[in-house]
């Protein structure tokens, strides 16, 4: 569901902890949609810091996800958003009319080491890819 005309739509990542999945969702949607996509990402039980082989499987990329913080999921964010996507972990979004709800089925990095993670990662680099072309396709003759 594209947002309304003349506003980029938004997209809000939810996992438990916020540590893992959803901040390589957020990541890659943000260095793939650029400016085109608005990208939140937040957990219900957000965990202390980033799942250190998450920000290992996305350095390996070009993506840079050491800054990133894990960060409580509020009733804001979802109404904030056009798209809440769920990542297989339970977690459910408050539901507001209007929004778009998916839940990506993806194993739990937490506890992983890098070589478990990447595959993950390319998962989510292939959910997000199909979910930029749905939401905020390139405009002809514009650069990604």
């Amino acid at each position: 569901m594209p947002a309304s005309p003349g506003r980029k739509p938004s997209v809000l990542f939810v996992c438990v902890h916020n540590a893992g999945r959803s901040q390589m969702a957020a990541a890659w949607l943000t260095h793939m949609a650029g400016d085109r996509v608005e990208v939140r990402s937040a957990g219900s039980d957000p965990g202390e810091q980033i799942n250190p082989a998450a920000v290992e499987a996305m350095a390996e990329v070009g993506i840079d996800i050491s800054a990133e913080v894990p960060k409580i999921l509020t009733l804001d964010a979802v109404k904030q958003s056009d798209v809440c996507i769920t990542m297989g972990c339970g977690d459910t979004c408050p539901v507001f009319p209007g929004k778009r709800y998916l839940d990506w089925k993806l194993d739990d990095p937490a506890g992983q080491g890098v070589e478990a993670v990447r595959p993950i990662r390319d998962e989510i680099r292939t959910l997000v890819e199909a979910l930029i072309s749905e939401i905020a396709p390139s405009r002809p003759g514009a650069r990604a």
